[in-house]
C-alpha cells in the first residue's frame, strides 16, 4: 500500500506540474464548486508521507540558502553594492534578474572602487594645491616685504624660482583635481544610471520560486459554495461572466468605448455604472472612518518624470505609462504622464521632505482612474474589466518609519482584507514569491478573490512593503526622536547642563496597496451575486449606497 501511495503521489506532482497554476484544480458537482488542493513540488502538501514532507521542506531549504539573508542592510545604494555584493548578486538571481541586472551591480561594485580611489586622489591633489598656493603666498609677501630690500640679487633670483616651481606644482595639483573631479562625475552619473536598474532587495520571509504558480498560500477565506447556497443556485446553474452579466442589465458598452478609444476600454451605463460608484464610496468611507485611520486626497492626475523615478515605475517600466506630448504640456519642464496608480502622487506628496518622527505613520487613501499601456500583455485577459487601459482604483499608503515598516505593512493589508470581508467575497492571501514579486517591494502579499463565472482566483491587490526604497529615491526621510542617553539623564538629575546632540536623519519606509481595484471588485460582485433568474443582488454593505435596493435586474 505504501509503494502504490507513493506511486499516486508522485503522478499527482506530475500532473499539477502541467497546469497553469498548480495550487487548485476547481470541478463543478451537484451544483456547487468544489475546490480539490492538489501537492506541488513549491508547496507543502496537506497528505502524504513524512518522507515526502522532509524532502519537500529540505528543497525548500536550499533554495533558501541560495539567496544570502539582507540582514541589517536597509537599502540599495553604491556602497551597500560594494561592499555586499555576494549578497545582492544572490538576491537578483533569486528574482530571476536577466543578465544585464547582473552585470549592472558587478559594476557599480567595480565603479564604487574606483571611485573611493578617485575622491582619495583628488583629495591628494588639493592639498597639494593649498600646501603650495600657501607656498605661494610667503614668496609673494617676502618679496614684496620692504625688509627684503637689502637682499642681494641670488636671493631674490633663488626665491623667484621658488615661487615659479610652487606655482607649477599648485597648478599641476589643480588640473589633477580638477580632472579627477570630472571622472568622478561620470563616474557618479553612471552608477545613478546603474542603480535605477536594480531592484529591491528580498525580504526573508520571501519564499524563492520562478513565477506565480510558486506563491505561498497565507490565508483562504470564505467558502466559495456559501453565495450559490444563500443565493439558491439550481444545480444546473452554471455563473456566467461578469461581462455577460452586465450585458444583461444593459449596462455594458464595450464596442461603444472601443469605437471611440481603441482596445481595451469599457463604457458601462446605468445599474452597473452605479454600483461601481457604489463600491468607490463604501471603500472612502471604510478607509477614512476611525477604524482604518486614513486621510482622503484628491491628487493630480499627471506626474512629472522625476516623481515616477522616485516610487520606481521609471526608468524599468515606461513603456507602460500613458506619456503626454511635451507640447501640449510638461512638468515644470519635465515630460509628463498620466498616473498608473495614485501610489506615485500619494508618495511623492512628500518628496525631499525631513519630517519628524512624532507625524509618523502617514495614512493616505485616494480614489483615482489609473492608466496602463499594459504593453507585456498582449493577448492576456482580452476579455472583460479585467485588464483594461484605464480603471478606477482605490490606493492605500503609508509613510513610517523602519522600527514600524513590518507593522504597518501587516495592518494596511488586513485592512484591503476587510474590504472583501464585508463584501463577503471569498479571497486567498499569498505571500509573492521572488520571481513574481515587483521591482520596488521587498514583500508583497496579493490578496486573490474567486470568481465563479471564470473558475478562478484572481488577483485584486498588492500590497507592497518597499523598505526605504523609494524613500531614498526621492530623499524622504525623517529624524528620529530625541531621546535621552543614560549619561544624559544622570546629569539631569544633577541640574548638569549639556547641549543634545542632533539625531540624524534616517530614510522613511513606504506601503502602498490597492484598497482595492475597483473595476475588479465590480467583476467579482457580478460573477458571485449573479441570480439565477438573472439580475445581481445587492451586497449588503452596498445597500444604502444604491438607495436601499436589494437587487438589481433589468426593467
Amino acid at each position: 500500500m505504501a509503494a502504490i501511495a507513493a506511486l499516486l503521489l508522485r503522478q499527482a506532482r506530475s500532473f499539477t506540474s502541467i497546469l497553469p497554476n498548480n495550487h487548485h484544480i476547481l470541478s463543478r458537482a451537484g451544483g456547487t464548486f468544489n475546490r480539490r488542493v492538489l501537492l506541488s513540488s513549491s508547496t507543502t502538501a496537506n497528505s502524504g508521507t513524512d518522507a515526502d514532507t522532509n524532502l519537500s521542506s529540505s528543497s525548500d531549504e536550499q533554495q533558501q540558502q541560495q539567496r544570502i539573508p539582507r540582514g541589517d542592510i536597509s537599502g540599495v545604494d553604491a556602497r551597500a553594492v560594494a561592499e555586499n555584493l555576494p549578497l545582492v548578486l544572490s538576491h537578483l538571481r533569486s528574482r530571476r534578474a536577466n543578465e544585464s541586472t547582473i552585470d549592472a551591480a558587478e559594476k557599480i561594485a567595480a565603479l564604487n572602487e574606483e571611485r573611493v580611489s578617485m575622491i582619495q586622489e583628488r583629495d591628494k591633489a588639493l592639498n597639494v594645491r593649498k600646501t603650495q598656493s600657501a607656498v605661494v603666498g610667503q614668496i609673494m609677501r617676502s618679496l614684496n616685504s620692504k625688509n627684503n630690500e637689502s637682499d642681494d640679487d641670488d636671493d631674490v633670483s633663488a626665491k623667484q624660482k621658488e615661487l615659479e616651481e610652487a606655482k607649477r606644482l599648485s597648478g599641476e595639483a589643480a588640473e589633477t583635481a580638477s580632472q579627477t573631479e570630472e571622472r568622478l562625475s561620470e563616474i557618479e552619473s553612471t552608477v545613478s544610471s546603474l542603480l535605477a536598474s536594480l531592484p529591491n532587495l528580498l525580504d526573508d520571509s520571501v519564499p524563492d520560486g520562478d513565477d506565480d504558480t510558486q506563491n505561498e498560500e497565507v490565508k483562504v477565506w470564505g467558502d466559495i459554495d456559501a453565495l450559490p447556497k444563500k443565493l439558491d443556485y439550481p444545480p444546473e446553474f452554471t455563473p456566467l461572466w461578469h461581462d455577460d452579466v452586465a450585458s444583461s442589465l444593459n449596462g455594458w458598452k464595450s464596442e461603444q468605448a472601443v469605437a471611440m478609444s481603441g482596445a481595451r476600454f469599457v463604457a458601462l451605463t446605468g445599474p452597473v455604472a452605479r454600483l461601481e460608484r457604489a463600491i468607490s464610496s463604501f471603500f472612502l468611507d471604510l478607509h477614512t472612518s476611525p477604524e482604518h485611520g486614513y486621510t482622503e486626497v484628491s491628487p493630480p492626475l499627471v506626474v512629472s518624470r522625476s516623481a515616477l523615478e522616485g516610487t520606481s515605475q521609471l526608468p524599468k517600466f515606461e513603456d507602460d505609462l500613458f506619456r503626454i506630448d511635451g507640447s501640449s504640456h510638461t512638468c515644470n519642464g519635465e515630460d509628463a504622464f498620466l498616473i498608473p496608480t495614485a501610489e506615485v502622487p500619494l508618495t511623492n506628496m512628500h518628496r525631499g521632505a525631513l519630517l519628524d518622527e512624532d507625524d509618523l505613520p502617514i495614512s493616505y487613501v485616494a480614489l483615482t482612474p489609473c492608466f496602463r499601456a499594459e504593453a507585456g500583455s498582449y493577448g492576456r485577459d482580452t476579455r472583460g474589466l479585467i485588464r483594461t487601459h484605464q480603471f478606477a482604483k482605490v490606493e492605500l499608503v503609508k509613510i513610517t518609519t523602519g522600527g514600524t515598516s513590518e507593522v504597518e505593512h501587516e495592518g494596511l493589508t488586513r485592512h484591503a482584507e476587510r474590504c472583501l470581508e464585508l463584501l463577503e467575497l471569498p479571497y486567498r492571501k499569498v505571500r509573492l514569491c521572488s520571481g513574481d514579486i515587483g521591482f520596488s517591494a521587498r514583500l508583497c502579499y496579493d490578496l486573490e478573490v474567486w470568481l465563479p463565472g471564470q473558475g478562478v482566483y484572481k488577483e485584486i491587490s498588492s500590497c507592497s512593503n518597499t523598505g526605504d526604497f523609494q524613500a531614498r529615491r526621492m530623499a524622504l526621510r525623517y529624524r528620529p526622536k530625541e531621546e535621552d542617553s543614560p549619561e544624559q539623564k544622570e546629569q539631569a538629575k544633577g541640574n548638569k547642563k549639556k547641549k543634545k546632540k542632533k539625531v540624524k536623519p534616517e530614510f522613511c519606509h513606504t506601503i502602498n496597496g490597492s484598497g482595492l481595484a475597483v473595476g475588479r471588485t465590480l467583476v467579482a460582485i457580478l460573477e458571485n451575486y449573479q441570480l439565477p433568474g438573472g439580475g445581481i443582488a445587492v451586497p449588503k454593505v452596498l445597500q444604502p449606497y444604491m438607495g436601499g435596493l436589494e437587487v438589481l435586474k433589468l426593467d
